[in-house]
């Protein structure tokens, strides 16, 4: 398996991962597709190959925290999928890490995800920390946050998604 930066070639093999991922939410591809046409994409999505088959993606977008001092620029890590004929064998983590590693000085990584998968690269939930959830949708065990070293201890807030994700209905749960 090999993790590379997407390519805008991927893009139809990218939605094929993503519909196989979300098989029940093709809204997903759908926001993937919006995101990249849109001025929160930061050109930072990754994709897993077998072969020559892609197996895996995940991106990283631009977003805003609302902190009492000022707006700061942050990432959202969403979505990261692996086909179900590959999940289980590290593709998720080796895309998470990889996006990891691209967050350049940025100061905080955010993303709604599994409390048990996501500690393991340094997630936390993000409450404790003074930060809040963009929606009362999303669980709190769920909103979770990465400090990088660009992080000062000012820079608390609230989430502020790009609008993209409320015009598509892909924040938290629904139901």
């Amino acid at each position: 398996m090999r993790i590379r930066p997407e390519r805008p070639d991927d893009a139809p093999a990218v939605r094929g991962v993503l519909l196989a991922a979300f098989p029940e939410e093709p809204v997903v591809a759908e926001l993937v597709e919006a995101l990249r046409d849109g001025d929160t994409w930061v050109g930072r999505s990754f994709v897993a190959e077998a072969g020559d088959e892609l197996v895996g993606y995940v991106a990283l977008t631009s977003a805003l925290l609302d902190a009492p001092a000022r707006l700061v620029d942050v990432l959202v890590l969403s979505p990261l999928a692996v086909v179900p004929a590959h999940q289980g064998r590290g593709v998720g983590a080796a895309l998470v890490r990889r996006a990891l590693d691209a967050t350049g000085g940025y100061p905080l990584v955010f993303l709604e995800g599994s409390p048990s998968y996501y500690p393991r690269f340094g997630f936390v939930p993000g409450g404790p920390l003074g930060f809040r959830r963009p929606s009362l949708r999303i669980p709190d065990a769920a909103f979770q946050v990465l400090l990088t070293p660009h992080h000062e201890p000012w820079m608390t807030g609230t989430l502020v998604y790009p609008d993209v994700f409320w015009r598509m209905d892909c924040v938290g749960l629904r139901g």
